[in-house]
């Protein structure tokens, strides 16, 4: 793992963030995926502080403007009007939009408001100390302390792909139009107010009045105007409900079934993490030097390459 520069690209995945805000000392988070545009699945996760939204990213036309292109809808926020606690940080840096969006979610929900009865969440002293010092600074300046910050770098490092042959240090320039582009936006209701916190963005997006009784309703019809706007053939979303640990939930209220499949579940992202961090290339490399030795020895080689020529094409023909 590449220790100096850049930010590598992270997986969209539940027990990743969970880890992620976890090794950096927020407590009492997790993060659960939804398979279904559904109010009713954002409300049966109980405390939800917010959802990350990952989709295709559409470059804007020459003639556009970045808010126009893809700010689907909603008004931009005037700076001067956010309380002071506010935190929106631009992104500076490319691959850094996962994490910028969890940040976004998890600095606005730090203390309680008249508005707002979730439990507050306890971020630890890593981000206590970083919000504290980024507080007053003007967004650009937030995205560039964020882009800077090394633990948080090292935190979100930790869970890229291994792998012996990407320098994870070089970064394609933003003019490069090949390939697919995904980017991580946040929504979340603040002060009363449903935003959408992109950090393409110059200024936060509101979308109305927004309660966090009225979250679930509010945000699944904010979604569904942007994922509208893309072609029918087009199903490479992904969305992610910032909630708070389920464990305690279930402790709280005595079910004891729910604590354990919350467990058993807190073990598998746990290996599935280890397996992420780790690079199998040499060792599947070895195996297959040892199976095809084999095949030499037995003088069976030409055979299995024909038969595997075969499964191919048929696989290729259905």
């Amino acid at each position: 793992m590449a220790d100096a520069g850049g930010w590598s690209t992270i997986e969209s995945d539940e027990g990743v963030f969970t880890s992620l805000v976890e090794n950096l000392g927020v407590q009492g988070i997790q993060f659960e995926e939804l398979i279904s545009l559904d109010p009713d699945t954002i409300r049966s996760l109980g405390t939800v502080y917010g959802v990350i939204f990952l989709f295709k990213y559409l470059r804007p036309q020459p003639s556009s403007s970045t808010t126009t292109a893809n700010s689907q809808d909603g008004t931009p926020a005037d700076p001067t009007t956010l309380p002071e606690s506010f935190f929106f940080a631009n992104q500076t840096i490319q691959n850094a939009c996962g994490t910028q969006a969890i940040l976004s979610i998890l600095l606005n929900h730090d203390h309680p408001t008249a508005e707002n009865n979730n439990t507050p969440i306890t971020l630890g002293a890593e981000l206590s100390s970083f919000k504290d010092f980024t507080t007053g600074f003007p967004s650009d300046l937030r995205g560039e302390a964020l882009s800077n910050s090394e633990a948080i770098r090292t935190a979100h490092n930790a869970f890229a792909r291994a792998s012996p042959f990407v320098d994870e240090t070089s970064r394609p320039q933003p003019e490069d139009e090949e390939g697919d582009v995904y980017h991580f936006i946040a929504y979340t209701p603040v002060n009363g107010t449903l935003y959408e916190l992109d950090g393409l963005q110059a200024n936060p997006i509101s979308h109305g009045a927004c309660t966090t009784e009225s979250f679930p309703e509010k945000v699944i019809e904010v979604l569904q105007r942007r994922i509208a706007r893309y072609p029918e053939t087009e199903t490479r979303f992904n969305l992610m409900a910032v909630v708070r640990d389920l464990r305690i939930r279930a402790q709280e209220v005595g079910d004891v079934e729910a604590l354990r499949t919350e467990e058993r579940k807190r073990a598998a992202w746990a290996w599935e993490n280890s397996l992420r961090r780790s690079n199998f290339v040499g060792f599947i490399g070895e195996v297959l030097k040892g199976v095809t030795g084999i095949k030499e020895r037995e003088g069976g080689v030409d055979e299995w390459v024909k038969k595997a020529e075969g499964e191919t094409a048929r696989r290729l023909r259905r």
